[in-house]
């Protein structure tokens, strides 16, 4: 197979039987094609990982999991290392991560650091602990760099603008970043390979809720900018995105609303309306491959939910039932898939 034929033309392809690899032959030799790609084996994976069952329910450490691609219900993957929520979840195309999380075996407060295979299934594995224990905040990753930004700390419910990073290969505890434009408890996050980005928020010790919208450069270290203003003033929504469109789905204002935002993640400026969820609801799980958006779970009017929902991120339009959860949960789970906007 190593001779070139004559009047091979440029862009040919073959199948070399000696190595069982495709080949493409790019004008003087015969090259090994690349097939690297989140959508092989199955297609792109969402997790959803914890939760809270809702008042009648309990704390779970459930790992959930589907393929974006499909419709369909969600599967067991397996289990966190301690039964929490508000989690916050990132990944690379390898490993999906949970981090910190309202945990009352661990004084309400969790500075865990979990990961799993993605292209597995099977329990979590301690990573690291971050720089400070806290719940209710929102990661964003591009392949190599996962991060962390707001949420509240127990006892008293302090609201931090605190913004955190990991290296995903490395295990080890996370290091400072910066700080987000102001202490808050954000309400969804998204990012492209080169910007992360949260959206809405919630102060304290005044309980406002806020339309603003903030970004970083994921690569670098410092502290976060002004992007623009969701639609409306909202918060514990989450997001997902391409590595164009952003989205925020979801959130209190502080009544559950079904509302779907959408930023450009390249420039500067306020949302723009999208379309809505099936139903309305808050603290839900998002995330995407490059195609889709999913909305997993979160509390709805009948406490508790098991709705997925997807949308085509390049289109507008309202969501459609994608299936369901085989753990319902009413708010507090981290999500993340192997084909996110930042990869």
């Amino acid at each position: 197979m190593s001779i070139i034929p004559q009047e091979v033309p440029t862009g040919a392809i073959r199948y070399n039987t000696d190595s069982n690899k495709m080949e493409c032959f790019n004008g003087t030799k015969w090259m090994q094609v690349a097939v690297s790609s989140p959508d092989l084996n199955g297609g792109t994976r969402a997790l959803i990982l914890g939760g809270w069952t809702g008042p009648s329910g309990a704390l779970i450490n459930n790992i959930e999991y589907g393929n974006i691609s499909t419709t369909g219900n969600f599967i067991d993957f397996g289990d966190l290392n301690s039964t929490r929520n508000n989690t916050s979840g990132f990944s690379s195309r390898v490993r999906g991560f949970g981090c910190g999380g309202y945990d009352p075996a661990d004084s309400n407060q969790s500075n865990r650091i979990d990961y799993v295979t993605i292209a597995s299934t099977g329990d979590a594995t301690d990573f690291g602990d971050m720089t400070y224990a806290h719940y209710d905040a929102k990661g964003v990753s591009n392949s190599t760099r996962g991060m962390n930004g707001g949420g509240m700390q127990a006892p008293g419910n302090a609201v931090v603008n605190i913004m955190e990073y990991i290296t995903m290969t490395n295990a080890a505890n996370a290091l400072d970043f910066g700080d987000l434009v102001t202490g808050c408890r954000t309400g969804g996050s998204c990012g492209s390979p080169t910007r992360g980005i949260w959206m809405g928020e919630y102060k304290m010790p005044s309980s406002d809720v806020h339309p603003l919208i903030q970004y970083i450069t994921i690569s670098t270290l410092g502290n976060s900018a002004t992007f623009g203003n969701l639609t409306s003033d909202r918060f514990r929504g989450d997001g997902a995105s391409n590595a164009v469109r952003g989205l925020q789905m979801g959130g209190l204002t502080p009544t559950r609303v079904n509302t779907i935002d959408q930023i450009t993640i390249a420039t500067l400026g306020d949302a723009i309306d999208f379309g809505d969820l099936t139903v309305p609801r808050h603290l839900p799980g998002a995330t995407a491959s490059p195609t889709r958006a999913v909305c997993i779970g979160g509390g709805n009017d009948n406490a508790v939910a098991n709705i997925i929902d997807y949308v085509q991120i390049m289109t507008s339009g309202n969501a459609v039932d994608f299936g369901d959860l085989p753990t319902s949960r009413q708010e507090g789970s981290g999500a993340c898939s192997n084909g996110h906007g930042g990869l």
